[in-house]
């Protein structure tokens, strides 16, 4: 295993990078430094690389099929990483997590229906439901004791019979909340007695600092398995996002039939050549590679907590459990969310996600992505303290 160099500062402007590339059209400049979207500013991994690299050299990129051994890469990883015996024929490759979100909704609910959400949360959730004709019903997060938590009491309040989906994000984006066990098993034992089928995003599985462990939602009982699609990607842990490979787990034979049945409808079956050679070179030579990442991660987390506590104590992160995202509470600095993005983009000179994007609960937060070498988010942290004129070391 080698050493890798996560301070290495790699230029990504001018390759249609949606982070970089954008910035004008988001932010309205180029002068600040893009702490949104959610990839990561380091180098992919060289045996993701080289695996690519070895397939491109073929020079013929015809119809492929999925090979046996793609499955069983991400049958040994989720068994060693999770603790998870995922069998065979639970899984069907998908052409991203998003894309299966509206897969599993078109699959499992009718025009009218309810989807439920834990606001605030990962906003793509949003227009798929409001967009395909669905109700979005909303069960807020509350802030306790530093952390995002479940309202049992009014979950258990919005499900009724026209509830008929969940999207659950585990691990939590925005908030980093790596779910407990017995905070899901008391989920998914409501969404049974409601017949609510769980769509359960874990996307950010295996991006969890030390002192938590992810539990997929469908590993916990038989039943909430057999009411359970759990949806996986290498995207985020590997940096490969623009590659759009993931999978859909799913024990219950009719619920598998109704998703693959809407996946084949939209033609969706045929996988891209380099983006199932990533996926299964991720998955097997990434271990190593992982552990270094979450060490850098969690350096740099370490660094935004110490940093905003000493500097800018008006602005208060939720340490994130999981994830490379930290969601910042600046509703101590007293502004509206004009002045606050305006603040953030003008004084400061940083790209963050605005809080209320992501729904009920947004409003005064905003959410920074911390997966970037250590000297780019200490300069991004200097230019936030300079802005709200408070002395920085």
């Amino acid at each position: 295993m080698g050493h890798y160099n996560f301070d290495e500062i790699i230029h990504r402007e001018k390759t249609h990078s949606v982070k970089y590339d954008l910035r004008t059209k988001n932010f309205g400049t180029e002068d600040v430094i893009p702490m949104w979207v959610a990839d990561m500013d380091f180098r992919t991994p060289d045996f993701i690389v080289d695996a690519i690299k070895r397939r491109a050299a073929h020079e013929l990129y015809g119809y492929t099929f999925i090979p046996e051994s793609f499955y069983e890469s991400f049958q040994s990883w989720m068994k060693r990483r999770h603790g998870w015996d995922v069998r065979r024929e639970w899984i069907l490759y998908c052409p991203g997590v998003v894309p299966s979100l509206v897969v599993a909704l078109l699959s499992f609910t009718s025009p009218g229906e309810g989807v439920l959400v834990q606001t605030p949360v990962y906003y793509p959730f949003f227009p798929i439901i409001v967009n395909n004709g669905r109700m979005l019903v909303e069960n807020p997060l509350e802030i306790r004791y530093g952390r995002l938590c479940m309202n049992e009491d009014h979950l258990a309040a919005c499900l009724d019979e026209k509830v008929k989906l969940m999207f659950l994000c585990s691990p939590h984006n925005p908030g980093g909340m790596v779910w407990k066990r017995e905070e899901l098993a008391r989920l998914g034992e409501l969404c049974l007695k409601n017949k609510t089928i769980i769509v359960s995003d874990e996307i950010h599985a295996d991006l969890v600092f030390r002192g938590h462990e992810h539990c997929p939602t469908a590993s916990l009982t038989e039943a909430i398995a057999q009411n359970t699609v759990t949806l996986v990607s290498p995207n985020k842990t590997f940096n490969i996002a623009g590659l759009s490979a993931s999978v859909a787990i799913i024990p219950n034979r009719e619920l598998f039939d109704r998703f693959r049945q809407t996946l084949e409808n939209m033609h969706w079956m045929i996988p891209n050549i380099f983006a199932i050679t990533a996926f299964e070179a991720a998955y097997r030579g990434g271990e190593g590679w992982l552990e270094q990442l979450l060490t850098y991660l969690e350096g740099n987390l370490n660094q935004v907590m110490d940093f905003m506590e000493r500097e800018i104590p008006k602005i208060k992160p939720i340490r994130p459990e999981g994830t490379y995202l930290v969601w910042l509470d600046c509703r101590e600095l007293g502004m509206t969310p004009e002045a606050l993005k305006a603040f953030m983009i003008v004084r400061a000179r940083v790209g963050l996600n605005e809080g209320p994007m992501f729904g009920t609960g947004g409003e005064g937060f905003q959410r920074m992505n911390i997966a970037c070498p250590r000297s780019v988010l200490n300069e991004a942290l200097a230019r936030i303290a300079d802005a709200a004129s408070i002395k920085c070391d």
